[in-house]
């Protein structure tokens, strides 16, 4: 969800990370933004959790890796 908020906002999502324990928004505010990024039209909750559950994994792996801190590659891949 601090992802997709801050795509939306246009900001610059290289250097933020992940705020593990906080809480932004309200559940209507998440789930709206879930259901606009989920990529389905009418989608059951299953699907929903599929998304998110990837989403979240994809995500934890980029910040974890090397090749994605901003510190590590500079302006090299800027926008990657």
């Amino acid at each position: 969800f601090q992802y997709l908020k801050r795509f939306d906002q246009g900001c610059d999502l290289d250097t933020f990370w992940y705020e593990a324990l906080s809480v932004e928004g309200s559940p209507a505010e998440c789930l709206q933004i879930f259901l606009l990024h989920c990529g389905v039209v009418d989608p059951s909750w299953a699907e929903l959790h599929n998304f998110t559950w990837f989403l979240n994994v994809q995500l934890r792996d980029c910040e974890a890796s090397v090749f994605c801190n901003p510190d590590f590659v500079r302006d090299t891949l800027n926008g990657f």
